[in-house]
């Protein structure tokens, strides 16, 4: 059956405008703290005893756990938590089971598949899945069923991985709070009067909230790393035709790249692994050779060249974003890595972005605008004038910047910086001011924009939170088709702090 639902902790004691504890180098609960609407999470025995991908993988494969159980408890923690985060448009419920029971067999025989099997993943709902339907989140498409799976959810299915369910999102992928859908607005698991970023919101918050172990997302211009980000979750935007986007509905062909959130940085590797590789029924997909991620994980960050643009990235930053991302620094720093200041040249125009939205849609909403929220109606439409001869220079102009990014890595190895300016903003807040939305939007995905211009590999890790308890993301960038170095260097951070442990009190 498918049914709808509609600072850094380097171990050591860090800087005293944080008010970190010494027991445990975590923000101390304050009053603001405790006046944030509680979420109960409540969990099951599987995912109390065992968080990430890796922890269950070896117990999976020697039948210490079923990955029914772990199934059902996904299942059961949706039931409950979905109608206060609204993470999932469609939960696959009986098909998920299917596919638990069937990986339970497969294991049972000596079949096993690899980290993934029977592992429980949720898809953002633009990745097409064979008879059940992708919405994108619109009224346009609430009844569309696709005929097949997209490249990334076959691979995921080759993987033994189980489908739960379809996220929640901002309309056709088109904003970065995930507040336009049809099927209503995403919360923030850590405070529910708050956004959970976009467009992949609901992903971050399934993950987060553990309604399940990994998610896939979309990134046009940080809609994997600005929702990671915000809600306290591990995402990766790979390189440009890493992973194929065949089957998944397109906001801007030249800018889209898919990938995996997760819980740690490990998870993500290993979801990754999985999923990238050369389709050549997608043009957009380069036959590149994918590199061993996760064997690579712990090679540490010790001698690694990083590079600090502080120009433009660290301008106007919130006060406890940029507390954070200097003990961040400092902790890259004690890990052996080389600090470097560097200057870049930022792309910061939108009209190839708008141009795409537009061609994709330009039938579609002349024909039936009554079908598009009012604010998407508006995005689509800005990119109406753009012409041919400018829609071709910008062109140019991306892939001038694609070859151009190539010579800063050979000062560094990897770029840093916030993955946000700011943490998430107030649900009510954006609300009761329909036009700051997206001026406010565009704030969040100010840093997180330029890679996808660049197409390099970016991800997002959790660095400190605010004395509000809310997350905050700090971003790694690595050179084109260096995903291993980008995890590499995350995952050290990672092992050094204890950001990716903290859970949202029960």
């Amino acid at each position: 059956m498918v049914t709808e639902m509609v600072g850094i902790g380097i171990k050591r004691k860090p800087r005293r405008a944080l008010r970190f504890t010494k027991e445990n180098q975590e923000p101390q609960r304050t009053r603001r703290t405790q006046r944030r609407i509680a979420l109960p999470l409540q969990l099951g025995s599987a995912m109390s005893d065992f968080t990430s991908i890796a922890e269950l993988a070896p117990l999976l494969r020697r039948r210490e756990i079923s990955p029914v159980e772990i199934t059902r408890d996904c299942l059961a923690r949706i039931e409950k938590l979905n109608p206060l985060l609204n993470a999932f448009i469609t939960v696959m419920t009986e098909s998920a089971l299917v596919e638990a029971r069937q990986a339970e067999v497969e294991i049972g025989r000596g079949e096993w598949r690899g980290a993934l099997h029977g592992i429980p993943v949720a898809l953002k709902d633009l990745i097409d899945t064979a008879g059940v339907r992708t919405t994108a989140a619109s009224a346009l498409y609430k009844d569309r069923v696709p005929s097949e799976d997209a490249d990334v959810v076959r691979r995921l299915r080759q993987a033994g991985a189980v489908i739960v369910g379809k996220n929640n999102l901002h309309e056709f992928a088109y904003g970065g709070s995930s507040l336009v859908s049809y099927f209503g607005d995403v919360h923030n698991p850590w405070d529910v009067g708050r956004v959970a970023g976009g467009s992949s919101g609901g992903s971050a918050a399934a993950v987060v909230a553990r309604l399940a172990y990994a998610a896939i997302g979309t990134d046009t211009a940080g809609s994997i790393r600005e929702p990671a980000a915000l809600c306290g979750c591990v995402g990766i935007k790979p390189t440009y035709g890493r992973v194929s986007s065949r089957g998944v509905i397109p906001l801007s062909a030249s800018l889209d790249h898919v990938g995996p959130l997760a819980a740690t940085v490990e998870d993500a590797a290993i979801v990754l692994q999985a999923i990238a590789g050369y389709d050549a029924a997608d043009i957009t997909s380069a036959e590149v050779p994918v590199t061993d991620y996760v064997g690579e994980l712990r090679e540490g960050a010790k001698g690694v060249r990083v590079g600090v643009p502080r120009a433009y990235f660290f301008d106007d930053l919130d006060a406890e974003v940029a507390a954070a991302m200097e003990h961040a620094l400092a902790g890259l720093q004690s890990l052996g890595a080389e600090l470097r200041e560097v200057q870049l040249e930022v792309p910061t125009d939108r009209v190839l972005q708008t141009a795409e939205a537009y061609a994709f849609h330009a039938e579609k909403v002349a024909k039936s605008p009554e079908l598009y929220l009012p604010e998407t109606v508006r995005r689509i439409r800005a990119g109406e004038g753009v012409s041919a001869a400018e829609y071709i220079q910008r062109r140019r102009e991306l892939e001038e910047g694609r070859r151009g990014i190539r010579a800063i890595f050979a000062d560094v190895d990897v770029l840093v910086t916030p993955t946000m300016p700011m943490p998430a903003p107030a649900i009510a807040e954006l609300k009761a001011n329909p036009d700051a939305l997206r001026p406010a939007e565009l704030r969040l995905l100010r840093n997180t924009r330029p890679f996808n211009v660049w197409g390099l590999p970016a991800i997002s890790v959790p660095c400190g939170f605010t004395q509000g308890g809310l997350p905050i993301g700090l971003q790694i960038a690595g050179a084109h088709w260096r995903e291993d170095l980008v995890l590499r260097v995350a995952y050290a951070y990672e092992q050094a702090t204890a950001w990716h442990k903290r859970r949202r009190p029960e």
